[in-house]
């Protein structure tokens, strides 16, 4: 396979999954059945995108693809002659566009049913929803493959068993919903912001969808300020991608991103939703989101407020502990008070095995401005030992050869 094609392949999967998906389980109502077909279908792209060249609307072929593969394998079972009949009826007479756009939208509100554990509404959509393989989710979640695969096996057998309608609940019935949506919103945002594996800095096409159903939930749910929070958020850091990588795709750290590039669009826009938030009753994202505000409207790294964006990181941990939320408040003391004061910070987390390459990375980072650089290299060399993301790892490399 030509660069070029599997480039497009995969630039397709990550735009296309969720939305072939989504589809095709409000066709078939089989969650199994919609993967496995979808799969299909990019498995026949890969063998026939060499030879055909890639079409002009890769997603409406993927969509026709899989639809067929579903009929094919509905024909072959006389149990689910129900389930033809509808296939046949959708091909001879498909739903209006704007409800074909709605089916990522149910998606969520399915996966995030209250029958479900919320850990399992999370992972089912990040999986169905995303295409994330289950090694990346479990590593999210601080889980085995193994494990996190038989989580995904229980919610799509309790969905399919409860009879979970793939529906976008009535208004009465959405808030029960909200902590699982906001939390499966922020971590898609977050896999395309900053991707765990792969060779990207960012997925672009993650993102975006994180932020186009944020703003239909927001739309839904206009009296909710932690949906608000999370827009805010992921607009004012979304807009700092055009100056995260360089030329050669390698990450370009904040302090030296050119803010000229930076989307001011999107900061005014951020930034007119905190303004209209109360802060006294900030919740986890909308705390976030004042963090990322105070670096946004800085017209220079060095004019941070370093001491506010700690005492928000205070909030942060106090309202959600997590060793993640810790990780963030060390480097924020660090740069507020010094990176002694940051490391200090890093010591209780050291064993926890959730953080994964963050933990030496941001180690190494402290130790090279405290100037230890014997001690920082032994840190960066574990972080590369354990970072799964390309252009993560020449990040590193490189920093790790400015120590000589």
């Amino acid at each position: 396979m030509s660069e070029d094609v599997d480039a497009a392949i995969r630039t397709v999967f990550r735009a296309e999954w969720g939305k072939v998906v989504a589809g095709l389980i409000r066709i078939t109502g089989d969650w199994a059945l919609a993967e496995d077909c979808v799969q299909d279908a990019f498995a026949a792209a890969a063998r026939r995108w060499p030879l055909d060249g890639v079409p002009a609307s890769p997603g409406a072929w993927l969509t026709t693809t899989a639809r067929n593969r579903a009929l094919d394998r509905l024909r072959r079972s006389a149990v689910e002659a129900r389930k033809l009949e509808e296939v046949l009826a959708m091909q001879h007479d498909p739903e209006p566009a704007a409800e074909i756009e709605d089916d990522r939208l149910r998606l969520v509100f399915t996966c995030c049913h209250p029958a479900l554990p919320l850990e399992a509404r999370v992972a089912l959509t990040l999986r169905t929803l995303c295409g994330l393989t289950v090694a990346e989710i479990g590593r999210a979640f601080g889980a085995s493959e193994a494990a996190m695969a038989k989580r995904l096996v229980r919610a799509r057998a309790k969905i399919d068993h409860a009879g979970i309608p793939y529906v976008v609940p009535e208004a009465d019935a959405l808030p029960e919903r909200l902590t699982g949506v906001l939390a499966v919103l922020y971590l898609l945002f977050t896999e395309g912001y900053a991707p765990h594996e792969g060779e990207e800095v960012v997925r672009p096409p993650l993102s975006e969808e994180a932020i186009r159903l944020t703003r239909l939930v927001a739309a839904l749910l206009p009296r909710e300020p932690e949906v608000r929070g999370l827009l805010a958020l992921e607009l004012l850091h979304d807009a700092r991608r055009p100056a995260r990588t360089g030329a050669d795709g390698v990450p370009v750290p904040l302090d030296e991103q050119d803010r000229s590039r930076w989307d001011r669009e999107r900061i005014a826009e951020g930034s007119a939703l905190l303004a209209a938030l109360d802060p006294a009753s900030d919740g986890p994202y909308t705390l976030q989101a004042r963090i990322a505000f105070e670096h946004d409207r800085a017209p220079a790294d060095a004019l941070t407020d370093r001491a506010a964006i700690a005492a928000l990181y205070g909030r942060l941990a106090r309202l959600t502990p997590s060793p993640f939320v810790e990780l963030a408040r060390a480097v924020a003391v660090s740069l507020a008070d010094g990176p002694d004061a940051g490391l200090a910070l890093l010591a209780p987390l050291e064993r926890d095995r959730r953080l994964g390459y963050q933990l030496a990375a941001t180690r190494a980072d402290l130790l090279r401005r405290a100037g230890r650089d014997a001690a920082a290299r032994a840190a960066y060399d574990e972080a590369l030992a354990a970072v799964s993301n390309a252009a993560e790892r020449a990040f590193l490399e490189r920093r790790r050869a400015e120590l000589g």
